[in-house]
């Protein structure tokens, strides 16, 4: 059996797939991992196929808008590439399909709009992958997406929230629905009425990537329906911390540091690491910085702390007294499972569920919606 796997987004996207692909290839499947050039390494490294889509350079310049971080814009922002780089996406699963004969099947994150057009253009079985709960509409516990209306949807009857998500206006269809419904014309596919009603879900199963703890099954998800724990996928395997970070580590083992990162897709966060560093300092404890973009960082740096671009959560968080972050879920559960304490500052996307949901566990904190 060959699975394509068609994540889209950033590596806290990619990687619970590459989790997903390493145990389809043990239980002796044929993968294919289908995403962005710049995880060709990681895919590989991993011991998976890879086939590259989008343009590197477009992801880059969406990354760089400081408005992606913002409620709205950073929502029209990501539905509008991910409708964008469906019909990419879709070429290449027919490519892999064409060249090999075994059958296949995909599963596809929220986002591969390409996947469930190959699903209906080509007939092949999809299982949508959701990474958090955010994504998982359900008028019984309706998560945490746009902060300014929460109180007064929760204080609605479910009735009255069920005929809102049936009927009320949705944001994939407001910024993506043309774009998705040109590329479904050009197929012969007859597309929906909403596809944010009738293609969110895939009709041949769901996948959820987080236990029923974090979050419990309600009765208007989606059927069939596989809860998993969380992937806790970090590439650990495939890297070990650089002498620098062990040095540092080493040298603050009586009072360890405290961890900070905005995220491995955020390079807007010169605010966040700038008052970070400033209360670690006020506070007399280091702190090591993991950015991509050190460039956000003030310089230079106080001695007690280090600047990191990449680190396995698994192997660093142990070594740390704290963590303060996004709210990502990858993050965050990399954390639980280290057992550290958390203080979460939500931005975007499904970061303020995430924080509230870490917050009513008691095992984290949130500090306001940035």
């Amino acid at each position: 059996m060959r699975w394509i796997l068609t994540p889209v987004g950033s590596a806290g996207d990619v990687f619970p797939f590459i989790a997903l692909g390493r145990r389809l290839r043990e239980a002796g499947h044929e993968v294919t991992l289908v995403t962005a050039q710049i995880f060709a390494d990681a895919v590989r490294g991993a011991g998976l196929d890879f086939v590259g889509v989008g343009n590197e350079a477009e992801l880059e310049r969406i990354m760089r808008d400081p408005r992606i971080w913002q409620m709205g814009w950073g929502t029209k922002a990501v539905f509008e590439h991910s409708a964008g780089v469906a019909g990419e996406y879709l070429e290449a699963i027919r490519s892999v399909v064409e060249d090999d004969r075994e059958p296949a099947r995909l599963l596809g994150s929220v986002l591969a709009f390409g996947a469930r057009l190959a699903r209906e253009a080509l007939g092949l079985p999809l299982v949508t992958v959701h990474l958090q709960p955010a994504v998982m509409v359900s008028a019984y516990e309706p998560p945490l997406v746009l902060p300014a209306l929460d109180r007064l949807l929760r204080v609605l009857p479910v009735r009255v929230r069920r005929w809102l998500f049936d009927h009320g206006p949705n944001p994939l269809d407001f910024f993506a629905g043309r774009r998705l419904r040109d590329e479904a014309r050009h197929l012969g596919v007859r597309p929906p009425r909403s596809f944010f009603r009738e293609w969110w879900d895939s009709p041949d199963g769901v996948m959820v990537l987080f236990p029923e703890w974090w979050a419990a099954p309600q009765p208007d998800w989606p059927q069939p329906l596989l809860q998993m724990p969380f992937p806790l996928e970090d590439l650990a395997q495939d890297a070990v911390l650089a002498p620098e970070v062990e040095a540092f580590l080493a040298c603050h083992e009586a009072a360890p540091p405290v961890l900070l990162t905005a995220g491995s897709a955020n390079v807007q966060a010169q605010a966040f690491f700038a008052e970070g560093v400033a209360a670690l300092k006020q506070l007399g404890r280091a702190g090591l910085l993991l950015t991509r973009e050190p460039d956000q960082l003030l310089q230079p740096l106080p001695p007690e702390m280090l600047a990191v671009t990449y680190a396995p959560f698994s192997q660093l968080l142990p070594r740390c007294a704290a963590m303060v972050h996004h709210g990502g879920i990858g993050t965050l559960s990399q954390a639980l499972a280290a057992g550290v304490p958390q203080l979460v500052v939500p931005m975007a996307h499904d970061q303020p569920d995430n924080a509230r949901r870490l917050e009513r566990l008691g095992v984290g904190f949130l500090w306001a919606f940035a």
